[in-house]
């Protein structure tokens, strides 16, 4: 079976270096941070052997957390974002039939972010835009956005909403439990609230052909769909959204299975929202591609879902 992997990570290590300094909250081990980073900035060596070993076709590339929402100069924002965008084109250029790419955007300045998602797709051949939850605190559900909205809408590309800014406060639950922090617990909650944060303000009703993907089998959203609806029933809203908030979950709100390795977990997935709003990811260099695959191939699901969720669904989304 063929794969297309959606949420496959690199780095810049000139970039890095543009950048101000990020403390790495995240405590790993030596090895894995050492196999991190040497298989982030590489394309040839590790990454095109391990995608002919595992089957995937092509990865769609996109930049490493915490990526252009590191900048807190809007400026340098604005210029990291191209010089990552061009460094990304000239790697897809170098093999456009197994890699593609997601465009890094300044959300600094909503108005430049529109500007270079234009470019991007229009010039660089990118197939949507990836941004690392919010942008020193900055939500994409404010109205300064609305044209960024409008603008997907137009190019018919998906926005990837990925965890990874940098924090602006402190969540009194994760105090002297550093293992809670990031991937292993509060990156999901968090980019799982501004996913709902879009739901709740009407971001899918004013712009109704927007689609949002997020990883991680949607960031324990698509779990909670009828939980959602049974409270939203129940609350005063000072302006009712057009559907309940698990109908935008599987329309608007696609998933991959980045970084979620169980066959059950996926099967889950596809009852909930269905196997047509389900995307393969890995989430490499941080998971294994081996198990990725593992967990679409193992799944109690028929031939034509896994077809599905392992590659046409991405060429049907992305217009590969």
């Amino acid at each position: 079976m063929t794969y297309i992997a959606l949420e496959e990570a690199f780095a810049i290590p000139e970039l890095a270096s543009r950048q101000p300094a990020s403390e790495m909250r995240i405590r790993v081990t030596d090895t894995y941070a050492r196999m991190c980073a040497a298989r982030l900035v590489d394309f040839e060596e590790h990454r095109l052997p391990e995608m002919d070993a595992h089957g995937i076709d092509i990865q769609v590339l996109s930049l490493t957390v915490p990526g252009i929402q590191a900048d807190t100069d809007t400026g340098a924002a604005v210029g990291n974002a191209v010089f990552a965008n061009d460094f990304l084109a000239e790697v897809v250029g170098r093999r456009p039939d197994r890699f593609l790419g997601f465009a890094a955007l300044p959300m600094q300045d909503p108005d430049a972010a529109v500007a270079e998602l234009r470019r991007s797709v229009e010039r660089l051949g990118f197939r949507g835009a990836l941004v690392n939850d919010h942008t020193q605190g900055r939500y994409l559900d404010d109205p300064a956005y609305e044209e960024f909205w409008s603008a997907l809408e137009e190019l018919g590309v998906p926005l990837y909403l990925h965890p990874g800014s940098l924090p602006t406060q402190e969540w009194d639950v994760l105090r002297g439990r550093p293992e809670m922090y990031g991937a292993s617990w509060s990156w999901q909650a968090e980019t799982g609230g501004h996913a709902m944060r879009l739901v709740y303000s009407g971001v899918f009703d004013r712009h109704p052909d927007a689609t949002l993907i997020l990883g991680h089998l949607g960031e324990f959203l698509p779990f909670q769909r009828s939980r959602l609806d049974s409270r939203y029933r129940t609350l005063e809203v000072e302006k009712p959204l057009e559907r309940m908030p698990s109908e935008y979950i599987g329309s608007n709100i696609l998933l991959t299975t980045s970084g979620v390795l169980a066959p059950e977990a996926v099967e889950a997935a596809v009852l909930t929202v269905g196997a047509d709003a389900v995307m393969f990811s890995i989430d490499y260099p941080y998971e294994e591609t081996a198990a990725a695959v593992a967990s679409v191939e193992n799944a109690r699901l028929s031939a034509e879902d896994k077809e599905k969720i392992a590659h046409l669904n991405a060429r049907r989304v992305l217009g590969i």
